[in-house]
């Protein structure tokens, strides 16, 4: 390792070729191994060999058949190559390579590409430098234009393929309150590496925050009629409940994350949780 090379992890693990010449690779093995991060590669040591992984040669497949995709496990793909590598113990590992590999990578972005639900025709893709922290991202732009955004506060993500510089490219599409507290869209593409990784990197932190509860139908208008700008103040006229039964429901989605406290009675604001939770309920509908 050189002198300007960084080590994040080193932990045992284990790790296994499910494709080996794009082929599944029928029952593999899993062998154990030193596992070592760095800002640069990630390192298997185990049976007297390294097997050195640099994150520039790597995509993360999306639900690849064959692959455990388990919550600790890192399924990456080099070429026709995929491997699963499995840290030993509960640790950051996947949120930990995501961030690493992604550090200080320049990245084509859309931003706002969406402010309050209205598509930007003036936005168009710039260039820049993308960094996260353990709490957030930032993106940094040549003329020294930063935008910040805390985990906490992404809603939904979405992929898809749109027309970027010229080119039909891969997009990771992030919605998120700005400074503002106004919802947005800030749009992310670049190689099939950087969008795979940025795939991930969100969904995993999406998924780690929401907790797994089912709303009920009312509580599903609630917060669709949050989502679409109806007043809390409205609310008990515009789903036809009284106001007690409003505030129960409310008093319900604070319990579990999806609404911010903003008065004493009555008035909630619909957080990051909550639009996600909502989006996910009107796509049902």
């Amino acid at each position: 390792m050189s002198e300007e090379e960084r080590k994040i992890l080193d932990i045992a693990g284990d790790y296994r070729q499910v494709r080996r010449d794009g082929q599944p690779v029928e029952d593999p093995d899993w062998q154990s191994a030193r596992i070592v991060l760095t800002d640069r590669r990630l390192v298997l040591a185990g049976n007297g060999s390294n097997r050195t992984i640099p994150h520039g040669r790597v995509t993360i497949p999306d639900d690849l058949d064959g692959a455990e995709n388990a919550a600790e496990t890192l399924v990456l793909q080099m070429g026709s190559t995929v491997i699963e590598v499995s840290p030993a113990g509960e640790t950051d590992f996947q949120d930990a390579y995501y961030r690493a590999n992604l550090a200080g990578e320049v990245v084509l972005v859309n931003h706002p590409a969406v402010v309050g639900g209205v598509v930007q025709e003036d936005a168009a893709w710039e260039k820049a430098k993308f960094s996260t922290t353990e709490d957030g991202f930032s993106l940094t732009f040549p003329g020294g234009d930063r935008v910040r955004c805390d985990f906490a506060d992404v809603g939904t993500v979405e992929t898809g393929s749109r027309s970027v510089m010229g080119e039909t490219r891969p997009v990771v599409e992030i919605e998120h309150t700005d400074d503002d507290d106004r919802s947005v869209e800030t749009h992310l593409s670049g190689t099939e590496r950087h969008t795979s990784v940025l795939r991930e990197l969100f969904e995993e932190r999406v998924a780690e925050r929401d907790e797994d509860y089912e709303l009920t139908e009312t509580e599903s208008q609630v917060l669709m009629a949050l989502y679409s700008g109806v007043s809390p103040f409205e609310m008990s006229d515009f789903v036809g409940l009284s106001v007690d039964e409003v505030e129960e429901i409310y008093q319900k989605l604070l319990d579990v994350g999806a609404v911010d406290k903003v008065r004493t009675r009555t008035e909630v604001s619909l957080n990051a949780q909550g639009r996600n939770m909502a989006s996910e309920a009107m796509s049902e509908q």
